[in-house]
């Protein structure tokens, strides 16, 4: 099964400091047909204005993933953890038995754009943790870059969690096959450029859910820029 979201479709939300597309209830969007996709809760594509962010707040028993597009983000934790985060990284925050955190625009200026992705954990409770990882953006080019892993790596960041985050760059008329269990999810965000999932034409900003789905053709129509996450 395939099902297409395109972008007009997610709800928008604009505090002027603050503009987002949700890809699933969060905050005050609450749809009770749309909480989640498996174990993926949060999908959200937001655009914060230089200087400001979100001060000091809560979180346990999730998977947070922040993956910047442009700009950089500056994370604190009540761990003591202070890391700033730019293009070409990609941080994971463990919320598990709980996390205080503050997260903003590094930037007094520019604008900062980010996907900030959250995910049940395999195991609920534990030790919460903080990472960031560096990947080589032209590891990316005409295929699937890894960037989030279960075991984490050398250029992917680790999650307590039965999935993979694959970034990719895709030229025009390039094709990429993705090959999974039947049983298996996933979820396809399409962040530039035009791209065809079996057949099905996905535009910029559009997502698309698939489940039951072993074998995946990916062409791209124009140059294509894309996050594919494999899900259990």
């Amino acid at each position: 099964m395939i099902q297409v979201y395109p972008s007009n479709s997610r709800y928008a939300v604009d505090l002027g400091w603050l503009k987002s597309g949700l890809s699933f209830s969060f905050g005050e969007y609450f749809d009770p047909d749309n909480t989640a996709f498996g174990v993926m809760r949060v999908c959200n594509d937001d655009w914060i204005a230089g200087g400001k962010g979100f001060g000091p707040h809560p979180h346990s028993d999730m998977e947070i993933v922040t993956i910047v597009l442009r700009g950089a983000i500056r994370h604190e934790d009540n761990l003591g953890n202070i890391e700033v985060t730019g293009e070409g990284q990609v941080q994971r925050m463990s919320a598990a038995s709980g996390i205080i955190h503050a997260e903003y625009n590094a930037s007094e200026t520019e604008e900062l754009q980010l996907l900030q992705l959250w995910f049940m954990p395999t195991k609920r409770g534990g030790a919460p943790s903080f990472e960031t990882a560096s990947y080589d953006p032209a590891k990316m080019r005409n295929t699937l870059l890894p960037v989030v892993t279960p075991a984490g790596g050398e250029q992917a960041a680790s999650i307590n969690q039965d999935l993979t985050i694959y970034l990719s760059r895709l030229e025009s008329g390039k094709e990429l096959s993705f090959q999974q269990e039947a049983s298996r999810r996933v979820f396809l965000f399409l962040l530039e450029g035009s791209l065809r999932v079996n057949g099905e034409l996905l535009q910029r900003r559009d997502t698309v859910r698939m489940h039951g789905e072993p074998s995946l053709s990916l062409v791209a129509g124009e140059d294509a820029y894309f996050m594919l996450i494999d899900l259990p």
